[in-house]
């Protein structure tokens, strides 16, 4: 099956929808809202006597959020004119017999009642029964049902439209990590020579200290010393880092979990970048690396 445009996007795991309806003798409305989280979380907040309703619901959501602590709502009410009143005969006979026996009592003991009246009697809790001129909850569950998707779609569309300006954001911050990185490496091949007579300030200082030393653990401190200041496979990799980063937001979909972990990586190479610097100036596009790479994660954060 050919993937749309919005298959592919990049969503949000912000989002909110609401939506009301209407069928006689009932009037509801719904909303559904999502928040950030490390995985799906979805809460279903409906009438429990409507039957089936969460079991219908809950697939329905799962399949159009993949990542965040999803709630979707719906509250009922019913008009006052739908709802019938019946006597409930054996309710009515207990509370006459008792009244009765309390009149007697009193009377015993000298009291005086004002008589008891049918409206009292019929206030009484559990005498008159109020019903529903609805009781079979299945039309209003299939309703309720029908209006889902069409709810679905406008939370989703909030959430496409954010990750559209996440998806910009980010794309502009890349550009920039791509434009600091290009500067590192031209910084780190114009230190080179300062490096290199560096290297030479400490290799004089090892081979005074080498009488008697080991030839062979001497050559792996000059190593040690040559690798801690070449960061050419550090600006490589983070050259790496922005192509997949692109990528993964072009291609869209729930990357969120993905460009997480990229952020991590970006931020590895741009520490390492700062500690083999030994240069002032390349210290500084590290340290700006590193800020920027921080304001990326706050945006990954959001992406589903």
């Amino acid at each position: 099956m050919t993937k749309t445009s919005k298959d592919v996007a990049l969503r949000s795991m912000t989002g909110f929808a609401a939506a009301t309806g209407a069928s006689s003798p009932f009037r509801w409305a719904w909303d559904i809202r999502s928040v950030n989280g490390k995985g799906l979380d979805v809460r279903l907040r409906v009438p429990d006597w409507i039957d089936g309703l969460e079991t219908a619901l809950r697939p329905l959501v799962t399949a159009c959020a993949k990542r965040g602590n999803v709630t979707l709502s719906l509250r009922i009410t019913r008009e006052d004119a739908a709802v019938s009143l019946s006597l409930n005969e054996e309710t009515m006979r207990a509370v006459v017999q008792n009244l009765l026996a309390i009149e007697a009592e009193a009377m015993d003991q000298g009291l005086s009642l004002a008589p008891s009246r049918a409206t009292d009697i019929a206030n009484m809790r559990g005498v008159m029964d109020a019903g529903s001129a609805q009781d079979d909850p299945a039309p209003l569950r299939a309703f309720l049902l029908a209006e889902v998707p069409v709810l679905l779609d406008a939370f989703d569309d909030m959430r496409v439209r954010e990750g559209t300006s996440l998806r910009d954001v980010m794309l502009g911050q890349l550009s920039e990590v791509e434009r600091l990185t290009v500067e590192a490496a031209d910084l780190a091949e114009a230190r080179k020579d300062d490096v290199a007579t560096n290297l030479k300030r400490n290799l004089a200082r090892v081979l005074d200290n080498t009488d008697g030393a080991d030839p062979d653990r001497v050559a792996q401190e000059l190593a040690l010393l040559a690798v801690k200041s070449d960061v050419t496979e550090e600006i490589d990799r983070l050259h790496t880092h922005v192509s997949a980063a692109r990528a993964l937001l072009n291609d869209g979909g729930a990357v969120g979990r993905k460009l997480d972990f990229l952020m991590q990586e970006f931020n590895r190479e741009a520490n390492t970048l700062c500690s083999k610097a030994q240069n002032a100036d390349l210290t500084a596009v590290g340290l700006a690396l590193k800020a920027l790479i921080d304001q990326m994660r706050e945006q990954v954060q959001n992406v589903e």
